[in-house]
């Protein structure tokens, strides 16, 4: 039995959750998100508490029950309040601009990267070195932030590229000069 899976979901006031098997919708003041999830698990909604169990003791169901649990509680918090991812740009001449459809690298390519963003996500540009990725769908957020780190990654001698705020880089010590 999954431990996490046993922790009831707390439904918050502003929060709408309708359960029609095997898809569970969730609407609040940020917006609305839906999940349809495998018949290993049991969904229940009450008044105040959404409560998942699995059905058999099969690994699969075991595995499945957690993981429900989990994606259904970050519905929850993502309709309320959301999920942000921060990055950060370092090097000499690196920045990045946002528009509404659009962001902007320029992080040593002969050529700016330019970057669509999707619905539901917002990228906002601070001092044109930290971005911050916002939406209310957890894993799209990571998914667009991981895209944008991808562009260039942090390389260990000097430390320039993108990383996300708070990542530690492993630097490596360069040649020795001379003799």
């Amino acid at each position: 039995m999954s431990r996490i899976g046993k922790a009831p979901i707390a439904i918050p006031d502003k929060v709408k959750v309708t359960l029609s098997p095997p898809v569970i919708s969730v609407d609040g003041p940020k917006g609305s998100l839906n999940l349809s999830f495998s018949d290993l698990v049991k969904v229940d909604v009450e008044d105040t508490v959404i409560r998942v169990t699995a059905v058999g003791e099969h690994r699969k169901s075991r595995a499945m029950h957690g993981l429900t649990r989990t994606l259904i509680n970050n519905m929850v918090v993502g309709v309320t309040d959301g999920f942000t991812k921060s990055l950060e740009i370092q090097g000499v001449g690196y920045r990045a601009e946002s528009t509404k459809e659009n962001l902007t690298l320029n992080v040593g390519y002969s050529n700016p990267v330019v970057m669509p963003i999707p619905d539901g996500i917002t990228v906002d540009v601070e001092k044109n070195t930290t971005i911050h990725v916002r939406g209310i769908d957890k894993q799209q957020v990571g998914e667009i932030a991981a895209r944008i780190r991808r562009v260039r990654k942090p390389e260990p001698y000097r430390g320039k590229g993108i990383r996300y705020v708070g990542e530690q880089v492993r630097r490596k010590v360069g040649k020795a000069g001379g003799k």
